[in-house]
């Protein structure tokens, strides 16, 4: 039998369904159970062996002579060989894109061909027909500059996200195969932005929190709804960066069990061999963690010993696993072992010699072996399997447990219920005063009886941030998975890059992640990453000021808020009462595709400063109060926060005076910036040039709301350990500075 219906055109589209014939050689698909049955035979049809046939006379034995008939073959011994010819592919694709670019990292890729191939072949449990299919393993690749190698076996395992044109067009503009894997320009596949290193490993520690703590508030002992497994591939670099450390550490004392890293352990970053900046023993350090520890020292000449580190993985029921592959950087090429191979293109040389090893001389370029598609579909077909079995439990979980049901389907939709805005709280002028900390952990409290899947923590500073969520437990395992409060510790980075991959698990999960505004910049690539990767995240940062006061100005934010309103698509938010925050908490909520940042204070303001709105919020900016009438304002002063209140009694004694004054709050500038022409004319008209912004956090970014003829005042130095108030004192915010600068920008224009 020629089998030419095999035949695949060099533009290597995804195969026709497959046929009866090639069926056979399917495995039974228990995906659920993944290795737990490795006695479990493939068999394979002698149709099957033969459409290998031609494909396995290029490679010769040691010797030289022809590779035994397949009818000499055990189905084992016959799977070996398919799955060696598979990762010769992986490996040419990679070579092939890397030429077409001129651009790209080869090293990684092409020294972890084999990991690769072997998770997307025999392991991850996926459809790509349905890639954002709930119940799938997640997988995360750490080291993001080996992106060739995720895309390559994507595209291999009919991912259409990934065609052959795309991988031809690795790092172009408008491209789905950037430089670095990014999920929303690659979206069937790739489950996180990754490329600054250790950020992916933080996101996989996020990816298994949410796996298990769904599966402990859902799954019942007849019925399971939740339940796969998190993979992360990382490197060298990534160990290095304290994110992974902080990661790793948190991954061990939550025992993520469903958790598996997989480290690159090729001993070269950019610079040179590891040695001349590494000297601990990495698997010594994890196994200290408390993480179960395995070693593959042969990937390259025995798959098999990767797939039995990841069976031993699977039945691991406490711990977390680490398995550090040992790898040859570059394989193939004249690189291969040094920094060289990490990025850039191979010579025509270099290129001619990798060919001729794995007997590729005479093919085109993205060449793809016929019979690979339809093995790689294979695994396919489990995920679809998979899928269909999944949905038959959740119609019977619909059927026994139709509370429980409805709730875990409302969180796959998104995880907003039908006006849940309504347990917002409102606050009147009665109301006692507090901090805007305070007002924010009513809302938080509020919104966890509305939202059920809302869930964060802090840096060890939950009662100071006031973030804890009263009558929920601690998420903990095994004594309460189901906890919604997340003890984070003092680990500000790995917190923001874990509640990434929480956002980004796909479940409804709504992350709040906490700690002082100072000690933002512990986390601002995380925070970053948040904004590029559209992951709803929101970060509570409290003690937003110089009104901190006595613990000085190692913990007084000043150039902070610049930095964070500076990172496109975050929305910053600087309330100034209960209503402000309130209105805050409304739009983070809404918005789960952009993450958002709440900067409250500690010293306390009032609960409902009059004229501020909860729903004013959403536009960003709008007039607090004017006593202008008809005519323009003699004077515009813009506020945030706690200040706001200054500029309301400074407009008081100014209007006292006879003029016309009106004063805006400016929550959130990129919402008020995203806002018609016309509104934003109606809050600042451009005639009314006299203006004065108050805000005690650099002047940075003011100049384009205050214009050119306006005065901005801010603290441009830091600040000084004291009592908030003599602080403020100091730095001339009170309401007789402000009226004192008032008068002379009104006095200056008259």
């Amino acid at each position: 039998m020629a089998f030419l219906f095999f035949h695949t055109p060099r533009t290597s589209q995804p195969p026709k369904p497959i046929s009866k014939s090639f069926t056979k050689r399917l495995p039974a698909c228990n995906m659920r159970t993944h290795f737990s049955h490795p006695s479990q035979a493939t068999h394979l049809s002698e149709d099957y062996k033969r459409s290998w046939r031609e494909e396995f006379k290029r490679i010769t034995s040691p010797s030289g002579s022809e590779p035994p008939h397949h009818e000499e073959l055990t189905d084992d011994a016959f799977q070996k060989l398919i799955d060696r010819r598979g990762v010769d592919n992986v490996r040419m694709l990679i070579v092939d894109a890397i030429q077409t670019a001129r651009a790209g990292h080869p090293g990684m890729a092409l020294g972890m061909a084999e990991v690769g191939y072997v998770l997307y072949r025999h392991v991850l449990r996926y459809n790509p027909k349905n890639p954002k299919w709930f119940n799938r393993d997640r997988f995360v690749l750490s080291a993001g500059h080996g992106c060739l190698l995720q895309y390559v076996c994507m595209h291999l395992a009919g991912f259409d996200s990934v065609q052959i044109e795309d991988l031809k067009r690795l790092c172009k503009i408008g491209s789905r195969t950037p430089g670095h894997p990014e999920n929303v320009v690659t979206s069937g596949g790739v489950e996180a932005t990754t490329g600054p290193l250790g950020q992916g490993f933080a996101n996989a520690v996020g990816f298994a929190l949410a796996e298990v703590h769904l599966a402990s508030r859902f799954n019942k002992p007849d019925v399971i709804v939740v339940d796969h497994r998190t993979y992360c591939i990382m490197g060298d670099g990534c160990a290095m960066e304290g994110i992974s450390y902080e990661a790793a550490s948190l991954a061990a004392h939550w025992k993520l069990n469903k958790l598996v890293l997989i480290y690159d352990d090729n001993h070269n970053t950019i610079d040179g061999n590891t040695k001349i900046t590494v000297s601990e023993d990495i698997s010594a350090s994890f196994k200290a963690l408390g993480w179960n520890v395995l070693s593959v020292d042969d990937i390259h000449d025995s798959m098999g010993s990767f797939k039995e580190a990841l069976r031993s993985a699977v039945n691991e029921k406490e711990r977390p696993t680490f398995i550090k592959v040992r790898s040859m950087i570059g394989k193939l090429s004249k690189k291969e072992g040094t920094s060289k191979a990490h990025h850039g293109t191979f010579d025509e040389d270099d290129v001619k010699m990798m060919r001729s090893k794995v007997k590729w001389e005479d093919r085109d370029p993205f060449h793809v072996i016929p019979m690979i598609h339809r093995e790689m579909q294979v695994q396919a077909e489990c995920g679809e399997v998979s899928e269909k079995e999944w949905s038959s439990a959740l119609c019977s979980y619909q059927s026994n447990y139709p509370r429980e049901a409805k709730e875990f389907q409302n969180l796959l939709k998104g995880g907003l219920p039908p006006g849940w805005e309504n347990s917002l709280p409102q606050w009147s002028k009665s109301d006692p005063i507090d901090a805007t900390r305070g007002y924010s952990e009513t809302c938080l409290n509020s919104l966890a009886k509305a939202l059920p899947g809302l869930i964060g923590g802090s840096a060890d500073l939950a009662s100071s941030n006031k973030v804890y969520l009263q009558n929920y437990d601690d998420f903990q395992q095994p004594e309460s998975p189901w906890g919604r409060n997340i003890r984070f510790g003092v680990r500000e980075h790995s917190m923001a890059g874990i509640s990434n991959g929480i956002a980004l698990h796909g479940s409804g999960l709504i992350p709040f992640a906490a700690t002082f505004l100072t000690f933002s910049d512990y986390m601002k690539n995380s925070m970053r990453l948040s904004a590029l990767s559209h992951a709803g995240v929101i970060y509570i940062l409290t003690h937003h000021s110089i009104g901190l006061g006595e613990d000085g100005p190692t913990h007084q934010p000043v150039e902070h808020l610049a930095g964070l309103r500076a990172i496109p698509r975050m929305l910053v938010f600087r309330p100034a009462d209960g209503n402000e925050t309130a209105g805050a908490y409304k739009v983070a909520i809404q918005n789960r595709s952009s993450p958002s940042v709440i900067v409250l204070s500690r010293q306390k303001v009032e609960a409902n400063l009059e004229g501020t709105s909860m729903d004013a919020v959403e536009r960003g900016g709008y007039i607090l109060s004017d006593n202008s009438g008809e005519e323009l304002p003699e004077l515009i002063l813009i506020g945030t926060g706690s200040e706001l209140c200054l500029c309301e009694g400074s407009a008081e004694q100014l209007r006292g005076e006879g003029r016309r004054i009106r004063v805006v709050s400016l929550v959130c500038w990129r919402l008020f910036d995203g806002q018609s022409r016309e509104y934003k004319e109606s809050v600042l008209p451009a005639e009314a040039t006299r203006r004065l912004s108050v805000e005690t956090g650099s002047p940075l970014g003011w100049r384009e709301y205050v214009g050119k003829e306006g005065v901005v005042h801010g603290v441009e130095d830091f600040g000084v350990s004291g009592a908030y108030l003599d602080t403020y004192k100091k730095f001339g915010y009170t309401v007789g500075n402000i009226t004192r600068i008032a008068r002379s920008v009104l006095c200056n224009h008259n």
